[in-house]
């Protein structure tokens, strides 16, 4: 194996040792909300200003393809072209320049941006409004907002009811005089003002803030509080205790002694973090492995690296631990994807593939060879599924199900196919075929996206059994 490889494969294996043991610290985010799709991206510290990885940024909205040639990058999105210069601070999109409040960076071939910059570079790519609300890194592409607004039933006893122009589905925690309701997902703002002051004894005061790619409403109270939802999603009712112990009919509850469905690793109102599963997701091919060629221009590689990080983003949401086996334009052999995800130690690794045959989703689980003997306490390398397989069959016909459930055409397979025969972790493979429009869905972020949705409510059903993997 030559030396850079060692170094890459060393390097991805250290990063799952180190997320597997590490404690969930909350890393610095910026959070886009648009029409196509909402999801978070890790902010990136260098000196003293924060960068995001512009492809990163653009992939779940369009069509994009980069390209590395010395210290430029170059970056097409869907029909807009663009070219950054490694530590120049001006840059050129659709023929002309722009400048950058900091030099635009390039690390193994990404592109990094300033986030500072997005307010300026965005609109010349999307060619919609954007509002970037820096700092708290919430970033509104087109009108998406969802409004609120807060009324106070000064009855016996007060109800304070929430309002809001879509469904939400808060982080809702307790604490001594004090409930607190984080939004991660729904691109809230705030009402009127900032902070509401109530004529309420008991009900005092509720405040709208944000930060680091959330919003968070709290009330403040004197008596222990109790939230339910209703109206779809739409309204929250926040009341006392014991007068929410008898609900509307159909309203959902949120104890004040416990949290609102918090994401595994998130803390709970006691203080004590649960413990996240942790997934690997190896999005095939990269570099110089091209993989299918889907279309005269389009590459599996690029597909299922977009898939990978639209499928992250919906597992990080339900509260799994999960990592890239690739980040960005890399190659791995099947040697190399296998041992990493072996040494991580997660409960589930799933490989994404496409293809340009056939339609809807194809979900394989290994086809082991016959039996042949190990030799000592060592399993043979073509076989090491054997004693996860059966998981694996059962997360596969988990997703299958789920995907049909989204509307999705969905069918199971077994075939030997590696590396999943090569892991001892349970395993699975997704190939996204071509949609209702054809090859066109392939790398759409809505078709994506839907099926990424599909895959984490399908692992939902699964919780506790991933949970229960040694």
């Amino acid at each position: 194996m030559h030396s850079a490889a060692k170094t890459k494969l060393l390097a991805v294996t250290l990063a799952l040792l180190g997320l597997a043991a590490a404690p969930s610290g909350e890393e610095k985010r910026i959070s886009i909300y648009s029409s196509v799709a909402t999801y978070t991206l890790p902010v990136i510290d260098r000196g003293s200003r924060e960068y995001v990885g512009l492809l990163e940024l653009l992939e779940p909205l369009g069509r994009v393809t980069s390209n590395a040639a010395g210290a430029r990058w170059k970056l097409r999105y869907n029909n807009v072209d663009s070219e950054f210069v490694a530590g120049r601070t001006r840059c050129r999109i659709r023929g002309r320049d722009l400048d950058l409040p900091a030099p635009f960076l390039m690390e193994s071939s990404r592109g990094l941006v300033p986030i500072s910059s997005l307010s300026t570079l965005l609109p010349q790519f999307l060619g919609n409004p954007v509002s970037f609300r820096d700092a708290a890194r919430r970033l509104f592409i087109g009108d998406v907002t969802t409004q609120v607004s807060a009324q106070l039933d000064n009855g016996n006893p007060p109800h304070l009811l929430l309002n809001f122009s879509a469904p939400v589905n808060p982080t809702i925690a307790t604490e001594p005089g004090k409930l607190r309701m984080v939004f991660m997902r729904e691109p809230l703002v705030p009402p009127g003002r900032q902070s509401l002051t109530f004529n309420n004894a008991a009900i005092t005061q509720m405040a709208f803030s944000e930060s680091n790619g959330s919003a968070e409403l709290s009330v403040a109270a004197t008596i222990p509080l109790m939230a339910s939802f209703s109206n779809g999603g739409r309204t929250i009712t926040i009341a006392a205790a014991s007068a929410a112990n008898a609900p509307s009919s159909g309203a959902e509850q949120a104890p004040a002694s416990s949290t609102q469905g918090p994401a595994e690793g998130t803390p709970s109102a006691t203080g004590v973090a649960p413990r996240r599963i942790l997934i690997v997701i190896d999005a095939s091919h990269g570099g110089a492995e091209r993989g299918a060629a889907l279309t005269d221009t389009l590459a599996e590689k690029t597909v299922t690296l977009g898939f990978a990080r639209l499928l992250r983003h919906e597992l990080e949401q339900q509260g799994y631990a999960v990592i890239l086996l690739r980040e960005g334009d890399d190659t791995l052999t099947l040697d190399q994807r296998a041992g990493a995800a072996n040494a991580s130690g997660a409960a589930l690794c799933i490989s994404l593939h496409a293809g340009s045959q056939g339609t809807g989703m194809h979900v394989y689980t290994a086809m082991l060879p016959s039996a042949v003997p190990g030799k000592g306490p060592f399993q043979p390398w073509d076989s090491a599924q054997t004693a996860s397989l059966p998981m694996s069959q059962s997360v596969a016909a988990g997703i299958v199900g789920a995907m049909q459930k989204h509307e999705l055409s969905a069918r199971l397979y077994s075939a030997s196919l590696r590396p999943l025969n090569n892991l001892i972790i349970p395993a699975i493979a997704v190939e996204l075929a071509p949609g209702p429009n054809g090859i066109s869905d392939l790398p759409s972020a809505n078709y994506q996206q839907k099926a990424a949705a599909a895959i984490a409510d399908g692992l939902s059903t699964l919780r506790d059994r991933l949970g229960a993997q040694p």
